[in-house]
């Protein structure tokens, strides 16, 4: 079963994603963190990714194809997969039909722009162990350190309110074709976010079994 998440920076696509690779064993394959890792261990293709993942804009398509397409390849990804960041537009879209890849399902995960920035905003992430925290859903139980390693918990560049804006308004320009270029071809299913994160879960549950 190999599927994608579409939704908002921040609308659970990554949080959702853990929970439907737990239910039907299959790989979740986030771009994001691929780039994040990239930009941690100065790569190449990290370094030219930083710049354009801390000012909130979408990096290069032939960036991101190649480093999916080398994800994809690998034996632990035969079973199915989950694609968390990837497709952003409609172009990289039609890439994945040329490169062979088959989508069973296409789920997009809905949440009012309000609710998108009041989420990020607020999200605070450790540097040691990656753990993620929230001032309001999750604090932390000291400012500054991690609940469970105890490292440096920071907030990231992209979650700067003004580059938050930034990445909304590239999202909707750029990102919300795909709901339609999915539809056309019959493989949409469209959840509400709701605000407990278990709700959502058993929606996409129910729109996985329904396009099975």
């Amino acid at each position: 079963m190999n599927l994608i998440f579409l939704g908002a920076p921040g609308a659970g696509k990554g949080t959702q994603s853990e929970k439907v690779c737990e239910k039907y064993k299959i790989l979740p394959i986030s771009t994001g963190s691929m780039l994040r890792e990239a930009m941690k261990n100065n790569t190449p293709s990290g370094i030219k990714a930083k710049s354009y993942m801390e000012s909130g804009d979408l990096v290069p398509d032939e960036l991101v194809i190649g480093i999916l397409k080398d994800r994809i390849a690998r034996p632990d990804a035969e079973n199915g997969f989950i694609l968390d960041g990837f497709p952003r537009n409609v172009s990289q879209a039609e890439a994945l039909l040329k490169i062979g890849v088959n989508i069973d399902a296409v789920i997009n995960i809905s949440v009012p722009d309000e609710e998108i920035i009041d989420r990020l905003v607020g999200r605070r992430m450790c540097e040691k162990c990656g753990a993620s925290f929230h001032t309001i859903y999750r604090p932390l139980k000291i400012e500054g350190k991690c609940n469970i390693c105890g490292g440096k918990v920071i907030q990231r560049d992209d979650d700067e309110p003004e580059t938050v804006l930034k990445r909304l308004k590239t999202y909707h320009e750029k990102t919300q074709p795909l709901i339609d270029f999915y539809e056309q071809l019959g493989k949409l299913k469209i959840v509400i976010g709701q605000k407990e994160i278990s709700q959502t879960t058993s929606l996409i549950f129910e729109a996985i079994e329904e396009m099975a």
